[in-house]
């Protein structure tokens, strides 16, 4: 998940970067390949299926390298290097604990539901487990949400290109916007999908070599954490460190909330419910590639965290005082400023095409997630019904388009705000986490009613939305950080959103059962008793094997960080 930090609007004056012809050379081959990948995704695409969710035909390695990409934006690249900087190890928070237990839950638990129901969207589940009303809602909150979103990438990729490049924001805004337009409305989901598979290497080939070099020019690991515990002290290099109840620390939280707001929350929220991952895995060939899609995301997602971790780190050792106003750096500039001091023409080309791929890749998920949504779950169900099937290929491309002039627009207004890290966070506990406690409850509580859906999703994001705007930002309750406040949040929108589903349905009548199969745990559908493909029986492909893997994985990569070094 994205995380706040300060705005990359103040990146540093004096971080442009030396770039020479061999630079935008690299990056124009790869707007190049982007583009090639959109056309030739094209001849795919012969119905609403095969551009929405690519014909669900893609194998699993693809789609589970799309979905880690598709969250891989630069946003959480520049901000999760920024949070290291200002905070510390504290950033394997999001990964291990924020990250893989609810990618794990959607790929066990979760993905069954959907990929069985063959529903084409998180939002038209809820209509199959409620009611219109719940369905209508959750569609319009969710392409708002994507449009907003959509517009963060853009506007963070504007000010990097600006602070890195010298191209004015406009121009940068415009140029991403269109390729991401050319190359879904060309392919759908599939151009969409194969372009992250593409992008999440180049994000590596980005991220590692910076990562090598700014861990070589502190000493080492060693090197670094000697330094950093002299001037920032022994929690700046652990995990848990001044988490305790009523202890101050920078992040403004303790290990309740931690484990509560942002590993349960937060995470569950983001990750079961946020249509533009959710949507890589529906596109899967069959459920066994669907399941194993967040579950092979997962692996990767766990060591991510040390190529942006490191950076940052690193950063706050080499110069004194880093992020502070004596420094002439803000937290943001940990990445543009070891891109300036430790890369080579030419692999500074990479790794300017690497972050120009992570905004893109962040872009492209919400904008084939919103057409998706919009197309499918608010025209073809509420106001156009009933066409042929060619019309809504057309009008699919035609709200790719509508969508990323929207996100253009919503790219200036996140430009007003001062923490657009922070902005994205809070957008996650408005948006998510009450669409979560609507599934958490509908999916596990036969007798939630039909009416609870929709009374529960509004209840919650108005309960998210109140205390982050009222008890939080007129202070009538005191709040260390806007990170603080979205934990907060997210706790206070599940409780609101469970307390009136509960209650709702108390009073309201419940679907009748035979109208649960396949939609409330404990009952099945004809798509969840689909036999296993060839191949898929096979041990080392075994969901359970894989998730279970994951959660011990990062639980013993904790043990290091758990203790003073």
């Amino acid at each position: 998940m994205q995380t706040p930090t300060q705005s990359p609007a103040y990146l540093a004056a004096e971080l442009r970067l030396p770039t020479n012809w061999l630079d935008y050379t690299l990056l124009g081959i790869y707007f190049v390949v982007v583009l090639g990948i959109g056309f030739a995704a094209r001849r795919s695409v012969k119905t609403s299926l095969d551009f929405f969710l690519s014909g669900r035909s893609l194998p699993a390695w693809v789609t589970g390298l799309a979905f880690i990409s598709a969250n891989l934006a630069a946003t959480e690249i520049l901000g999760m290097a920024a949070n290291s900087a200002q905070y510390g190890a504290y950033t394997v928070h999001w990964y291990w604990i924020g990250a893989i237990p609810a990618m794990v839950f959607l790929g066990l638990v979760m993905m069954p539901f959907y990929y069985g129901s063959k529903v084409r969207s998180v939002p038209e589940f809820l209509l199959l487990r409620f009611d219109k009303a719940a369905h209508l809602l959750s569609s319009i909150l969710f392409a708002f949400a994507a449009i907003l979103i959509a517009g963060v990438n853009l506007y963070a990729l504007a000010i990097v290109v600006e602070a890195l490049l010298g191209w004015p924001q406009w121009v940068a805004i415009v140029v991403a916007g269109f390729f991401v337009l050319a190359y879904i409305t060309l392919g759908g989901l599939s151009s969409a999908i194969y372009n992250e598979v593409l992008q999440f290497f180049v994000i590596l080939a980005a991220l590692i070599p910076i990562t090598i070099l700014a861990l070589k020019k502190v000493g080492g690991w060693d090197g670094l954490t000697d330094t950093l515990t002299k001037s920032h002290g022994d929690d700046f290099v652990t995990a848990w460190g001044g988490t305790g109840i009523g202890e101050a620390n920078p992040l403004g939280a303790n290990w309740l909330t931690i484990v509560l707001g942002l590993g349960f929350v937060l995470s569950f929220g983001y990750w079961t419910t946020n249509f533009a991952e959710v949507q890589r895995a529906l596109s899967a060939k069959n459920l066994s590639a669907a399941q194993r899609t967040p579950l092979i995301a997962a692996f990767p997602k766990i060591f991510i965290v040390f190529l942006v971790m490191i950076p940052g780190l690193a950063a706050a050792a080499l110069v004194p005082g880093f992020g502070t106003a004596e420094s002439g750096y803000q937290y943001n500039d940990a990445i543009p400023y070891l891109m300036e001091g430790l890369l080579p023409n030419g692999v500074l080309g990479i790794a300017v095409t690497g972050l120009l791929a992570a905004f893109m890749a962040g872009m492209a998920a919400n904008v084939s997630s919103f057409n998706t949504v919009f197309t499918t779950d608010i025209w073809a169900k509420y106001v156009v019904r009933d066409r042929e099937d060619a019309y809504y290929v057309r009008f699919g491309r035609l709200i790719t388009a509508i969508g990323v002039l929207a996100s253009i627009g919503t790219a200036f207004l996140a430009s007003s705000f001062s923490n657009i890290m922070s902005y994205l966070q809070t957008l996650f506990s408005f948006f998510n986490v009450p669409m979560f406690v609507v599934f958490i409850v509908g999916m596990f509580w036969r007798r939630a009613s039909m009416k609870s859906g929709f009374w529960g999703l509004l209840a919650g994001t108005t309960a998210a939305m109140i205390n982050y705007f009222v008890f939080y930002k007129q202070d009538i309750i005191s709040i260390p950080s806007d990170q603080g406040a979205n934990f907060v949040s997210a706790i206070a929108g599940f409780v609101a959103g469970a307390v009136v589903m509960v209650a709702v349905s108390l009073f309201t009548a419940p679907k009748p059962t035979e109208d649960l199969q396949g939609l409330v745990y404990g009952t099945r559908s004809p798509g969840m008793a689909e036999p296993p493909a060839e191949g898929d029986d096979a041990w080392y492909r075994k969901p359970a094997l894989l998730g279970w893997g994951a959660v011990v994985l990062a639980a013993v990569c904790y043990i290091p960080f758990s203790f003073s070094f």
